[in-house]
């Protein structure tokens, strides 16, 4: 009688595979306070670490208010945040990307006006505007798509605090354990191929390798749905001459 399999476990939802939430800041900024206003001012009181977000966070007071944004290169606490259409397009502020002149760089950029910014939060990501079209802005992001964004959308200038977090090597475990732990995600992960055929559809046999193909349907049954699942193609792209 074999056992649920990882892959099972994780979709139950279970308290060890679900990142807590006490702990951790709501990013963003409610546009709806300052939407009708063209020009008002926050105030950063602090700038505070976020468990597993690779990026500071900037606590922003308005009005009595508190916000949270992650935090961008250059800003400081005391810094005053203009907000609205006619604030100036320097680091920190928060205006329309329809505003920003071609060529500056933006983050925690708004998908749909009044979101309150879900693109281009992640540690050093930045955002250029790289043509205004009428009541559209044409966007690249770090993936170096390009997107269309309503002028009217709100972002904040500069690029996201913590570049270059990625090219530091973990050089232990233990490092690499404690990021995990952080981001309650299951780690360390062992490959289906070492396991025995009870807990993993790869597991078993004197070798290390699946012994049938890795692909598997959409229907196919919770316990055998693993490795690439419903795949349209397999292997290598060829190179187009």
């Amino acid at each position: 009688m074999g056992r649920n399999i990882r892959a099972q476990r994780i979709g139950r939802g279970s308290p060890r595979f679900i990142a807590s939430k006490h702990r951790r800041y709501m990013v963003g900024f409610p546009s709806q306070l300052f939407s009708g206003k063209s020009l008002t001012t926050a105030v950063v009181t602090d700038i505070v670490h976020d468990p597993g977000r690779g990026a500071p966070v900037a606590v922003l007071r308005h009005d009595g208010a508190e916000f949270y944004v992650p935090a961008v290169e250059g800003m400081y606490v005391g810094q005053v945040i203009e907000i609205g259409e006619d604030a100036k397009p320097a680091p920190g502020n928060i205006l329309p990307v329809g505003k920003v002149p071609e060529g500056g760089l933006v983050s925690t950029v708004e998908r749909i006006p009044g979101d309150g910014g879900k693109l281009v939060r992640s540690s050093g990501a930045y955002a250029v505007v790289t043509a205004q079209l009428g009541d559209r802005t044409v966007l690249k992001l770090p993936s170096k798509k390009d997107v269309e964004v309503s002028a009217k959308a709100f972002a904040v200038m500069g690029v996201v605090a913590g570049g270059g977090r990625i090219e530091k090597p973990f050089l232990k475990a233990g490092a690499k354990y404690y990021l995990m732990r952080a981001r309650h995600r299951y780690w360390p992960k062992s490959r289906g191929v070492a396991m025995v055929p009870a807990v993993h559809p790869f597991g078993g046999g004197s070798h290390k390798r699946i012994g049938r193909p890795e692909t598997v349907k959409r229907t196919a049954p919770p316990g055998r749905k693993v490795g690439l699942i419903a795949a349209r193609r397999t292997g290598r792209k060829k190179k187009s001459t």
